[in-house]
Formats: structure tokens, sequence, C-alpha cells
């Protein structure tokens, strides 16, 4: 596995991208090596990294990650191709099939063969991010001047295998710790700078303090059909199964109280930052080369909790 790194979600909870980069020039102060953005329902994958290249020196930026079914493959390019000239190649491109409730729920579109569009969408990149044509018939204006990694959201065994085959990593989410060999042991024959990233959940305080988010956190993402799945794979079938009833009822409250608490606890990062330092040294030991931290504060207590997390 490749040597540990250290990365920040963008963009925060609460912070608005016009207010982002005080945090960012902190994070790299504080020695966080990577940026990596998600996308779900608020700003896009691609334009805090934007943002976030102009703002540092050094870090890396990522995409974690960016859907394959909303974007056409050559505008995927496109969008790689600027990160990685904007950023003097310090960009990588983290791409995945996203979720059923986002491609097909959200977006209208049909949500089939996720394996094999991931699949042939690495192919057609690889090509064009070289500069060479596609058999589309696309081709960049101009390739970029360094080399685009790819990593692969991947959460079970063909995606994972995908990942080993075809990328430079593999980007997880949502991870039990007790889950984590089932993940590793996907991967035992990819190649010494393979990467392994997930992201974190970091919510401090008493249980008392965070109950109640955390559990509305995880029903709202684990009731999602390809989490559901990646639990079931993990052997927790049993213990989600109440919750997904309750969500499918559309009894939010319910499953949130269904949502089984050492299963939350053994996800998300609670506690002191001294508490989720040690769960995520716990992860690096297990096989985690770039853990993601997300602070879940208020913007206030952003900063500090940034640094009391840094490597």
């Amino acid at each position: 596995m490749a040597t540990n790194r250290w990365g920040l979600t963008l963009p925060l909870p609460g912070v608005s991208l016009a207010d982002l980069r005080p945090y960012v020039e902190t994070a790299e102060a504080a020695d966080y090596t990577d940026l990596w953005t998600g996308e779900t329902g608020g700003p896009d994958g691609f334009t805090p990294l934007a943002l976030g290249s102009a703002w540092t020196t050094d870090m890396r930026l990522g995409t974690g990650i960016v859907g394959v079914f909303q974007r056409g493959p050559a505008l995927l390019a496109q969008q790689a191709a600027a990160m990685t000239d904007a950023s003097g190649g310090r960009f990588v491109l983290g791409i995945g099939a996203s979720s059923d409730r986002i491609v097909e729920g959200w977006n209208r579109i049909p949500f089939e063969k996720p394996l094999s569009k991931v699949e042939q969408t690495v192919d057609f990149l690889r090509v064009a991010l070289a500069g060479d044509r596609t058999d589309t018939g696309f081709k960049l204006e101009t390739a970029p001047a360094h080399p685009t990694p790819i990593v692969l959201a991947a959460l079970r065994g063909k995606m994972l295998r995908l990942a080993v085959d075809k990328a430079d990593g593999a980007f997880t989410n949502f991870l039990p710790l007790a889950g984590l060999d089932r993940v590793t042991g996907q991967l035992t024959d990819a190649g010494p700078d393979f990467e392994l990233l997930c992201r974190f959940f970091c919510i401090p305080g008493k249980r008392e303090e965070v109950e109640g988010l955390a559990r509305f956190m995880f029903s709202s993402y684990i009731t999602v059909p390809v989490y559901a799945n990646f639990f079931r794979w993990l052997g927790y079938e049993d213990e989600i199964a109440p919750m997904v009833e309750a969500w499918g009822r559309k009894d939010r409250q319910g499953a949130a109280e269904a949502a089984p608490w050492e299963l939350i606890e053994d996800t998300f990062l609670v506690g002191t930052p001294e508490q989720i330092r040690e769960r995520l040294a716990a992860y690096v030991e297990g096989g985690i080369t770039l853990p993601v931290v997300t602070p879940i504060t208020t913007p206030d207590r952003m900063a500090d909790l940034i640094k009391a997390l840094a490597p």
C-alpha cells in the first residue's frame, strides 16, 4: 500500500465556498496533504477544488467522488484535464457510479449496469487523458502536461477488483472498523502504490450530545440501496433490517430510532478529538492509506477541530 497521507473533505459543513479559504489554509499549515470533495446535494465536486488549487501550494486535490452517470465521459475528461492543468499536476480524478437515489431519483437517469459504466468510463478516460482520440472520435485540444491518477469509488467485491485492475486506488465510505478486513481482503494483489481512501465523519462530543445527529445521518445514508447492500455484504443484514424497513415505510423517525448504535459507533468517529485520532490510527493500521476527515461542527469551531485532527 502507498505511503499514508491525510485528507480533509471539501466543502465543510455550514461554510460557504466564499468563506472557505482560511480553513483550507489552516489545513495546509497543519500538514494535511490532501483535499477531497464530496458530491451529493451541495456544491459539485470540481468547483471547491478549483478554488483550493489557487489557495494552496502543495496539497493534492481529488474528487471523492463525481458520478459517471451524471456526466458524459468527454466532459469528465475535459474537467479532469482542466483541473490537472490549473493545479500544476496535483489533481486526482475520483469517479464512481454514485447511488441509485442520486442518479435515478434526483437526476432521472437510469441506474443500470453501474460496474460496466464505470469500467467503460475508465477506459475512455485513460485514452482521452493521454491525449489520444477515443473510439467516439473525441480528443482533447491539449492533453494534460501531467498524469491524472484515477481512483474508483468502490464498496464491494467486483468494484474493488475493478479498482485493482484498472485504477490507481479505491475510495470507500461509511466503513465500520470491524468491516475493514473484508475490504482490504479484496486488494491482496494490488500494487505497492495502490491507495485505499476512506471518508470519516468526525463528530466531537459525548453520546448524549451527538446521538440524534449520528442516528439521522446513519439512517439517511445506510438505507440508500447501494449502502444497504454494502452493509449486508459486510455481514450486518440483521442489524440494519429494522431501520431499512422503517425507512421504506417513510417513517424517518422510526428509522433513526432503529439505527443500531453499536454499528453507528463503529462507523462514525465520535468522542473527544483524542479518541477520534485513536480511531483514525486504527484504520490506518488496518490498511487505510488516506483517511479523509469530515469534521462535523459549527463554523466557529471548525478551524480548531481541523487542527485537532491534523496528522
